[in-house]
C-alpha cells in the first residue's frame, strides 16, 4: 500500500510539473508574439514614387544635398521652422538644388485631447503622398497653415479629408478615414530616434540648432545666393 501511495504521489508530481512547463511555454510564446507585434511597424506606402519605404521620407527634388526634416503636425515650433525656412527649402527642391526629405512623425499625441492627432495627421500625410503625390506638398503646407493649438482635439478626420480635397487629394479620403498609416508614423519616430521636433539633418548629419545653427545658416545663404 505504501509503495502504491508513493507511486501515485510521484505521478501526481510529474503531472503538475508537466502542466507548469506547458503553461510557461505558452506564456513565453505569447510574450514573443506580443513583442514582435510591438516592434514590427505597419506597412509603408508602397505605390508612391515619393515615399522611401526604408527611411519613411517623402522626398521632393533630386539635388545632391540631402535635407531631412522630421516634423510633428501639432508642434508649434515645427510651424515656426516652416515659416522661417520652408519656402526656401521647397523652392530649392523644385529646382533640384537639394533633395528635401520630409518625415511626418508622431511623438506629441499627448498634446491633443483625443490622444491621437499627431498620428492621425502624420498618417494622413502618408495617405496623400501615396494616393495623390502631386498634391503632397500643398497638403503638407496646409497642415501647418491650419495647425490646431496644443491641448486641443486637433483636426478631425473630416477636416483633414477636406484639406486633402482642397489640395487635390480627394483620393486619399478612405486611407485617412481608415488611419492606414498612423502606426507607421509612430514607428518612424522610433526608427530615427527622434526625441523632439523639428529635427533637421543635412547630408545625414543631425543639426543641433535647426533654426540658426551654422549648418542651416550656411545652406540658406547658398540657396538664397
Amino acid at each position: 500500500m505504501a509503495a502504491a501511495a508513493k507511486s501515485n504521489t510521484n505521478w501526481f508530481a510529474v503531472g503538475i510539473s508537466i502542466a507548469v512547463v506547458v503553461v510557461l511555454v505558452a506564456l513565453g510564446a505569447l510574450v514573443v508574439v506580443l513583442n514582435n507585434q510591438a516592434s514590427t511597424p505597419s506597412t509603408a506606402p508602397e505605390s508612391s514614387a515619393l515615399v522611401n519605404e526604408e527611411t519613411g521620407a517623402i522626398s521632393f527634388g533630386e539635388g545632391d544635398t540631402e535635407v531631412d526634416v522630421f516634423v510633428d503636425f501639432i508642434c508649434p515650433i515645427c510651424s515656426q521652422f516652416e515659416d522661417m525656412h520652408g519656402e526656401t527649402l521647397q523652392e530649392a527642391a523644385s529646382n533640384d538644388e537639394i533633395t528635401l526629405n520630409i518625415h511626418p512623425i508622431s511623438i506629441l499625441n499627448r498634446y491633443s485631447t483625443t490622444g491621437e492627432y499627431s498620428s492621425l495627421s502624420a498618417g494622413a500625410m502618408y495617405c496623400v503622398a501615396e494616393q495623390a503625390p502631386d498634391a503632397a506638398l500643398t497638403f503638407f503646407n496646409s497642415l501647418f497653415e491650419n495647425q490646431p493649438a496644443e491641448n486641443s482635439a486637433g483636426l478631425s478626420v473630416e477636416e483633414l479629408t477636406a484639406l486633402a480635397e482642397e489640395a487635390g487629394a480627394g483620393a486619399a479620403a478612405e486611407c485617412i478615414a481608415d488611419g492606414t498609416y498612423m502606426d507607421y508614423s509612430e514607428a518612424q519616430a522610433d526608427q530615427h530616434e527622434i526625441q523632439g521636433t523639428p529635427t533637421l539633418e543635412i547630408d545625414g548629419t543631425r543639426v543641433e540648432d535647426a533654426f540658426t545653427g551654422p549648418e542651416i545658416t550656411e545652406l540658406m545663404a547658398t540657396l538664397k545666393g
